[in-house]
């Protein structure tokens, strides 16, 4: 939650800044180049298998199921049997998506509902991801509080001995994505249990 406000504020001043400094040493941008091409051609074919599944369900509809579930599930408290329920969930809805949406409009304009729903494809992707990284991190840490994972008074208990790292998911197609990770060190600040009262 905190990276969502931060980044609001945040991230339109460095971005710029961060753009303005490296472009003038950055390769100019080809359309003509192979990765460019690719990529075109890839959203080229997202945006046909869109269109031509012509199912019965709008892409808002999705939209608010997925909503639902991360809200009720990923959200800053879970657990582990509704993390679970939740990747369960989101894997339904996204082969459903994928078999019954209904993008109107075509793709030779502004399409607002053929860009929502390439969102949507995304953020079931992500939403998934979110719910593995969640029931993976067994420990309640930062802004997350996993309900198994508490103290005798009810505070956040963290794990430093199996959880100090950076975890980074690595995405492989339609295969399950792999966790990759990087352990952290701490040379002047001691690591200490969070106390909220």
């Amino acid at each position: 939650m905190q990276g969502l406000a931060d980044g609001y504020f945040v991230v339109p001043y460095t971005l710029g800044n961060y753009f303005a400094a490296t472009a003038p040493n950055q390769e100019k941008v080809d359309v003509n180049q192979a990765e460019f091409v690719a990529a075109e051609n890839k959203t080229k074919d997202l945006f046909k298998k869109l269109l031509s599944i012509k199912g019965t369900q709008t892409v808002d509809f999705y939209h608010k199921q997925l909503g639902k579930i991360m809200w009720d599930h990923v959200g800053m408290a879970r657990n582990e049997k509704g993390l679970q329920l939740a990747i369960s969930e989101i894997r339904r809805i996204r082969d459903e998506f994928w078999k019954n949406v209904n993008v109107t409009g075509g793709d030779k304009n502004i399409n607002t509902e053929l860009e929502k729903a390439g969102r949507v494809a995304d953020f079931l992707e992500l939403g998934e991801l979110m719910a593995m990284d969640a029931l993976e991190r067994k420990e309640s840490c930062g802004g997350h509080f996993r309900e198994e994972c508490q103290t005798a008074e009810n505070e956040a208990q963290r794990d430093d001995v199996n959880f100090c790292h950076v975890a980074a998911w690595e995405y492989q197609g339609e295969s399950k994505p792999v966790r990759h990770i990087e352990e952290l060190s701490f040379e002047n600040v001691k690591l200490t249990q969070r106390s909220y009262k």
